[in-house]
């Protein structure tokens, strides 16, 4: 049966998380329920409940916080036989089209939707290919034990991903990761970026020139100082003033630590962009900065996503799947890269500063044509409609 491309689809939206809560996940469980809601069809939020094993979950629930982030999903997938039960009883009931994870693949363990119903799952890492990234590498195991459970693990995940029709990765490199980890069909695997988390800003009202007479602004954002990169930023910072150069940073979302502070740094520990005020500071901090020093570890990273939509470049790591593509919407240095190496990349647009405004341009053209959940949700569409009509 062929579908019609603009035919609104009927989709079960399976996560272990409420997608209503929009602290989770980035925020990206909530978006990604946004887009298809906007450009696939009608939503219906699964029960993130266990089902028949809903006490063992209201156990982990009030464990400590450490516990339960990694016990959760532990305790799920060996419970998943259970908790599948309901899960497919729901699908029965629903006459879907599509099956729709996001996030947790251990969810969609022993699912069995009805015949006709496609299933596709999207997420910015898995498991396996988490740790054996140098993302799990640079952050550890906190419950070092669980690693026997590893080899257990990555043998639920086959399972899920080759019984997936479509997965939709939003980087190169968890789409290559994934692949090789799993033996995966090439032709189910597709790449499509995920989106900013925030509305379109729109197109800059002024353009932000970069010159050495004038203050150079750079910009760290997020909730971890040195999970952020942050000593790397402040250290460029220093460098580029010990030259001559007014460089200033400004943190939104954590503060330094004493002895990476001084009359250079503005921080702003928290701004909610629910309040009018505090979202126009997070705006103007971004609209006039001229780089986002973000040498992070991320599997993603939706700052960079956010920096694009503001036309700000980031500078970061070549790491995990960083949207940032070098000399587009900035560049991504090696993992051995000092802060030397990033004081040396703004140097060089100092030199040429006509090439730091093209870079401008092109960070917002990146956005708009791909780093938004409007071109995501687009891009789904068109993959769902096409798997369901083969």
């Amino acid at each position: 049966m062929t579908h019609p491309p603009n035919e609104r689809l009927r989709i079960a939206y399976l996560c272990d998380q409420d997608p209503g809560n929009t602290s989770l996940y980035s925020g990206g469980n909530s978006r990604i329920l946004a887009a298809l809601q906007d450009h696939v069809g009608d939503v219906h939020v699964l029960s993130q409940g266990w089902h028949m094993a809903e006490p063992i979950r209201r156990l982990v629930e009030a464990l400590p916080d450490k516990i339960t982030i990694r016990a959760r999903w532990r305790l799920h997938l060996m419970l998943s036989r259970l908790i599948a039960r309901g899960v497919n009883a729901q699908l029965a009931a629903g006459q879907f089209d599509v099956l729709f994870g996001a996030y947790s693949f251990h969810a969609l363990r022993h699912v069995s939707p009805p015949a006709g119903t496609i299933t596709a799952y999207t997420s910015d890492a898995t498991p396996t290919t988490y740790r054996d990234s140098e993302i799990g590498a640079s952050f550890g195991s906190y419950l070092s034990l669980s690693r026997g459970l590893d080899p257990w693990i990555k043998r639920q995940e086959t399972q899920v991903f080759q019984n997936t029709d479509l997965l939709l990765w939003p980087t190169d490199w968890l789409r290559d990761a994934a692949n090789r980890a799993y033996g995966l069909d090439g032709a189910k695997a597709v790449t499509i970026p995920w989106g900013a988390n925030i509305p379109d800003p729109g197109e800059p009202d002024k353009p932000i020139s970069l010159r050495r007479d004038a203050p150079i602004q750079l910009l760290v954002l997020g909730r971890d100082w040195f999970a952020k990169g942050g000593p790397t930023a402040f250290d460029a910072m220093q460098i580029l003033r010990g030259e001559g150069v007014d460089a200033r940073l400004t943190v939104i979302g954590t503060t330094p630590p004493d002895f990476h502070m001084s009359e250079h740094v503005t921080v702003h520990p928290y701004l909610d962009k629910s309040n009018t005020a505090q979202f126009e500071t997070f705006q103007s901090t971004l609209r006039n900065a001229h780089f986002m020093v973000m040498p992070s570890y991320e599997s993603y990273g939706f700052a960079f996503c956010e920096a694009s939509a503001y036309g700000l470049p980031s500078l970061c790591l070549r790491v995990g799947g960083v949207p940032v593509r070098d000399g587009i919407n900035g560049h991504a240095l090696p993992i051995s890269a000092t802060p030397q190496d990033f004081a040396q990349v703004i140097r060089r647009y100092l030199k040429r500063p006509e090439t730091y405004n093209a870079l401008r341009q092109s960070s917002r053209r990146e956005y708009k044509d791909h780093l938004n959940w409007n071109a995501w949700g687009k891009a789904v569409a068109a993959k769902l409609h096409t798997q369901m009509d083969q």
